[in-house]
């Protein structure tokens, strides 16, 4: 299970997580690193699209502490229901719902933690901060980092008995 922050514009539209450029650029990634994006369950920690309008244009903004909190009950009755053998918190929002406020993405990431929630519970950034870098040197060397990522989870996963 792969938990993100909220839909954004493409997803609001569509009523799925991660069909737009950053869905995209994780179901590369995931095949990328050995795993079949069919078999990953994706999700948000947050259940609506926050954002403000600029002209044509809606554009995200940050769940704020409520929200995240009013929609936990259906992030963990998604988790009671999939029962994932290993759940990743994809960037900040993620992460914090997940895993509390201490946890950090920078200096944490890759990182394994003992919860209730799984077996196995990590975090990474979310796909989207990749499409952000400031070039595409730093868009590679990003992504290439979250395949990295990816397949010491997918590495993880497999040792699990």
């Amino acid at each position: 299970m792969l938990v993100g922050e909220q839909p954004g514009d493409q997803e609001d539209l569509a009523g799925e997580p991660f069909v737009g450029p950053a869905g995209q650029l994780l179901r590369g990634a995931l095949v990328e690193a050995g795993l079949d994006p069919a078999e990953v369950y994706l999700t948000n920690a947050v259940k609506h699209f926050k954002w403000q309008p600029r002209g044509k244009r809606r554009i995200h903004e940050k769940p704020n502490r409520e929200e995240v909190l009013a929609c936990r009950m259906w992030l963990t009755e998604e988790i009671e229901n999939i029962r994932p053998q290993i759940i990743v918190a994809l960037g900040a929002t993620a992460a914090g719902t997940l895993l509390g406020s201490s946890v950090k993405v920078t200096k944490d990431r890759g990182r394994f933690f003992e919860s209730s929630l799984a077996p196995l519970v990590s975090l990474t950034v979310h796909p989207s901060s990749i499409l952000r870098a400031p070039d595409s040197a730093a868009r590679k060397q990003a992504r290439d980092q979250f395949v990295k990522d990816l397949k010491t989870f997918a590495r993880k996963l497999k040792q699990k008995p």
